[in-house]
C-alpha cells in the first residue's frame, strides 16, 4: 500500500484532497470506514461497525468523532491508479473548529445528508466552511434504507425527498459559494455530482453507475422487499467505487485547486516566484507548509500535519516558522494511513502529509525557507462562549498541567487557554459545554494529570454604544509624552464582514487597497479606510495623526496596547468587540530615550481605557439560535424551555407528526439544557446550534453581571 501511495504523490493530476463533512450523526465515519474497506484496508465485515477513523477511546464510546482523521488510499478508475487524501471531520458543532482547518488542507468536499432529516443546522455550517475556504462541494444522500424500510416511502415519494434535500443545498451554495462558483458549485442527479446509498448496507448509486451497470433504483427497492437480498447490493453496486469515480471525476486535483484557492488564501504578490509556484502547484518551487493540526505522540513528540502547497519537503530541511518566527528543522515526513503513519524521505506538494520536529508549530502556521507573507489566517465561525477555571488536584502536578494545557491549545486551537502566572488561576475557554468536557477527560485520561474544574462561565464582550463626547489625553509617566483618543462603536456591516471572515484580521500594511475596498463597500468612508491599521477580534484601530515625524517608530507600540485593551475591555476585563478607536493626535519627546515601551504602553493603554468608559460602555452576551426538534404533542414542553430560559421563540413548524421550533437563548441561561430536553420529551427531542452572536444584555441585568465579574476576577474598585 505504501509503495503505491509513494508512487502517486508525485503525480498531482492522480491526486484528490478531499474532506467528509456533514451534520452529527449523519454517518460519516460509517461512509470513512466503507471507503477504507474498499481500497483494502480493512475487512468488509468490519466496515460501519469499526469506526476505523475514530481511533480516540472517547470517540468510540460516544460514538462521535472529535478529531479530524486523516488517511491515505489508492483508487482505480478508468485503468488509472488514483491517491485519495481522506479527511474525516467531526460534526458535533463544538468540534468545528476542527473542520474549517481540515477544509484548507482540502480541495473538495463530499457533504453528507441524511435522507430521513434531511439538511441540518450544522449541515449549513460544514458547508460554509467549505464554501469559504473555496473548496467544491459534492454531495451523498445517506441512510436511503430507512427511507424504504423504515418510512415505506413510494419511490415517487422517495424522489421528492432526494430533490428537497437538493434543492436546500443548492440554495446554500448559491448564497455563499465565492462569485465565479455559484452556478457551476451547483449539486445535479443529471451531471454526477450526486450519489445516494446506505454507508451501513455498503451500498451507492450515481446516474453515471446506474447507466454503467444497468442498475435501476427500483432493483434496490426490491432488494429490500425480498427478505435478505439486500445484502448483495454492496457487490453490485459498492459504495467506495461509485463515491470515489465521483470525487475523481467531479472534484478538482491539486493544481487546478490551488490556482483558484491561492488568490483567496494568501495575500502575497502572485506574480512573485513563491506566488507562481504555488498556484502552479511547483516541486521545484520555494517550500510552502501550511499546519493545519498538531498531534502530540508520546513516542515520536508533535507532529505537525497539513497541506503542502509548494516545494518538496525533505527530512533534515532547515526550515522557518512565519508565525512563531523561528527557524526550526524537519526530523521526519510522514505519510497517512488511519491512526498509523508511515516515515518516507521526502514529498513533493499537493499532499496531506505529516512533519515531525517543528517544535512550537500550532495549527495555522506557515512553514517555508527563509521569511514569507504567510497564509492567511484561519477563522472560525463561532467563537469560544464558555469557559472553566481548571486546577491541578496535587500541586506537585501544577508543571505538568502547564505543558498539558499548552499541548491542549495546539491540539485543538479552538479551545482558547489562558495561565495566569500571576494569580496561578488557568482557564480554558471552549465552544460549549462538550466541547470543555471531552478535554477534560483527556487531560485525565490521556495525559494523565488530576483535575478539578469549576462550573462553567460563559463568556462576555464589552462595547460601546456612543461615540465619546470628548478626546481623551494619556500622558506617560515622565510627562513627556502625550496620546489623544476618541471611539465609537463600529458599523454593522464591517462587524458581520470580520465575523463572516470577508475582512482579514492583522495589522495592515500602508497600500493594502484590498482592504480599503471592502471597508468602503461596508459603508466606511474612504479617506478613513485607508487610514485604518489593525483589525483585531472585531475591532479596528484608525490613526487619523498627521504630519508626526516619529510616528513610525512607536506605532507598533501604539497597536499593542490597542490590542492589550481590546483583550481586556475596562468594565470587566472581558473582550472587547465593535469598538472603533481613533488615534487623533500624539505629542512626542524628540529624543527616542524617552518615548520607550515604558512611557507609551501606559499612556496609550489608559487614554484608549478612559475613552471606552465615557462612551457608555455596556456588556454584551453570547446568544444562540437553535433548531429544537420533537414529536409534535411535547409542542408545550418545548415552548416552555425556550420562554423559562429567558429565550424567545422565533419560529414553529409541523411536518407529518413532527415540530421544529427555532429559538434564540442566551448562553448563559443553556447549562444543563441537554438533559432537561430530554427528560421534557422522554429522550425524544433534540437540539441543534443554527448560529451564535453576541447582543446587548437587558439593562436590568448588566450591574448585577459587571459586579459578579469583577468579584470572580478580584478586581478592585479602580482596576
Amino acid at each position: 500500500m505504501v509503495d503505491k501511495v509513494k508512487r502517486l504523490v508525485n503525480k498531482p493530476e492522480q491526486i484528490r484532497n478531499i474532506a467528509i463533512c456533514a451534520h452529527i450523526d449523519h454517518g460519516k465515519t460509517t461512509f470513512s470506514d466503507n471507503l477504507l474497506a474498499g481500497a483494502g484496508m480493512m475487512s468488509e465485515e468490519l466496515a460501519g461497525k469499526a469506526l476505523q477513523l475514530d481511533f480516540h477511546e472517547d470517540e468510540q464510546e460516544r460514538g462521535i468523532t472529535i478529531d479530524t482523521a486523516a488517511v491515505n488510499m489508492v483508487h482505480s478508475f478508468e485503468d488509472k491508479e488514483y491517491l485519495i487524501n481522506l479527511l474525516d471531520t467531526p460534526g458535533h458543532v463544538d468540534f468545528g473548529g476542527d473542520v474549517t482547518r481540515a477544509m484548507r488542507a482540502s480541495d473538495g468536499a463530499i457533504v453528507l445528508c441524511c435522507a430521513v432529516e434531511g439538511t441540518m443546522p450544522q449541515t449549513e455550517t460544514v458547508l460554509k466552511q467549505a464554501l469559504r475556504e473555496k473548496v467544491k462541494p459534492i454531495l451523498f444522500i445517506n441512510k436511503v434504507d430507512r427511507l424504504i424500510k423504515e418510512l415505506k416511502l413510494s419511490p415517487e415519494k422517495m424522489q421528492e425527498r432526494f430533490m428537497d434535500i437538493i434543492k436546500d443545498v443548492n440554495k446554500f451554495i448559491e448564497q455563499m459559494a465565492p462569485e465565479e462558483h455559484k452556478q457551476d458549485w451547483q449539486v445535479s442527479v443529471k451531471d454526477g455530482t450526486v450519489a445516494f446509498g446506505s454507508s451501513f448496507h455498503n451500498w451507492a448509486l450515481s446516474i453515471n453507475y446506474m447507466q454503467n451497470k444497468g442498475i435501476t433504483f427500483k432493483d434496490i427497492i426490491e432488494a429490500y422487499q425480498e427478505g435478505e437480498k439486500w445484502r448483495e447490493l454492496g457487490k453490485k453496486a459498492p459504495l467506495h467505487e461509485v463515491v470515489l469515480n465521483m470525487v475523481i471525476r467531479h472534484l478538482p486535483n491539486p493544481k487546478e485547486a490551488q490556482k483558484g484557492r491561492i488568490p483567496a488564501i494568501w495575500h502575497g504578490d502572485k506574480d512573485s516566484a513563491l506566488g507562481k509556484s504555488l498556484i502552479n502547484c511547483d516541486p521545484n518551487g520555494p517550500l510552502v507548509f501550511m499546519v493545519t493540526k498538531v498531534v502530540i505522540d508520546p513516542q515520536a513528540g508533535e507532529i505537525a500535519a497539513g497541506r503542502l502547497f509548494s516545494g518538496t519537503i525533505k527530512r533534515g530541511q532547515e526550515v522557518y516558522l512565519n508565525l512563531a518566527k523561528k527557524d526550526s528543522r524537519v526530523q521526519q515526513v510522514y505519510i497517512y494511513n488511519g491512526a498509523k503513519r508511515e516515515i518516507v524521505d521526502d514529498i513533493p506538494p499537493g499532499n496531506f502529509i505529516g512533519v515531525g520536529g517543528l517544535k512550537g508549530a500550532y495549527p495555522g502556521e506557515t512553514v517555508s525557507v527563509g521569511k514569507i507573507e504567510p497564509m492567511e489566517k484561519i477563522t472560525h465561525i463561532f467563537e469560544p462562549v464558555v469557559t472553566k477555571a481548571i486546577e491541578a488536584k496535587k500541586p506537585s502536578d501544577l508543571p505538568k498541567l502547564i505543558d498539558v494545557l499548552v499541548d491542549v491549545s495546539k491540539e485543538d486551537p479552538s479551545i482558547e487557554i489562558e495561565i495566569n502566572k500571576e494569580t496561578g488561576e488557568h482557564l480554558m475557554s471552549g465552544m460549549g459545554e462538550l466541547h470543555l468536557e471531552v478535554i477534560e477527560n483527556r487531560i485525565k485520561k490521556e495525559k494523565g494529570v488530576d483535575i478539578e474544574t469549576s462550573p462553567p462561565i460563559v463568556v462576555y464582550r464589552e462595547s460601546v454604544t456612543k461615540i465619546s463626547p470628548q478626546t481623551v489625553e494619556g500622558k506617560s509617566p515622565n510627562k513627556h509624552n502625550k496620546f489623544y483618543f476618541k471611539v465609537e462603536p463600529l458599523n454593522e456591516n464591517i462587524i458581520k464582514a470580520i465575523k463572516e471572515g470577508e475582512l482579514p484580521e492583522g495589522r495592515i500594511k500602508k497600500e493594502d487597497k484590498e482592504t480599503w475596498k471592502i471597508l468602503k463597500e461596508k459603508g466606511m468612508d474612504g479617506d478613513e479606510a485607508k487610514k485604518v491599521r489593525d483589525i483585531y477580534k472585531g475591532n479596528v484601530f484608525i490613526d487619523a495623526t498627521r504630519g508626526i515625524v516619529h510616528i513610525g517608530e512607536i506605532i507598533e507600540m501604539v497597536l499593542d496596547m490597542f490590542e492589550d485593551v481590546m483583550k481586556k475591555g475596562p468594565l470587566c476585563r472581558e473582550p472587547c468587540f465593535g469598538v472603533k478607536a481613533i488615534f487623533e493626535d500624539v505629542k512626542l519627546h524628540e529624543d527616542a530615550i524617552h518615548r520607550g515601551p515604558a512611557q507609551v504602553y501606559p499612556a496609550v493603554r489608559s487614554a484608549i481605557k478612559m475613552a471606552i468608559t465615557i462612551s457608555n460602555p455596556v456588556l454584551f452576551e453570547p446568544v444562540q439560535t437553535l433548531r429544537f426538534e420533537a414529536p409534535v404533542e411535547y409542542m408545550g414542553e418545548l415552548s416552555n424551555i425556550i420562554s423559562s430560559k429567558r429565550g424567545k421563540l422565533e419560529e414553529m413548524d409541523q411536518k407529518e407528526k413532527r415540530i421544529k421550533v427555532i429559538g434564540k437563548l442566551p448562553v448563559a441561561e443553556m447549562f444543563g439544557l441537554s438533559s432537561e430536553l430530554r427528560s421534557a420529551t422522554e429522550g425524544r427531542g433534540s437540539f441543534s446550534l443554527i448560529d451564535q452572536k453576541f447582543e446587548k444584555m437587558p439593562g436590568n441585568l448588566q450591574e448585577d453581571i459587571i459586579t459578579r465579574i469583577r468579584e470572580r476576577k478580584g478586581l478592585g474598585p479602580n482596576e
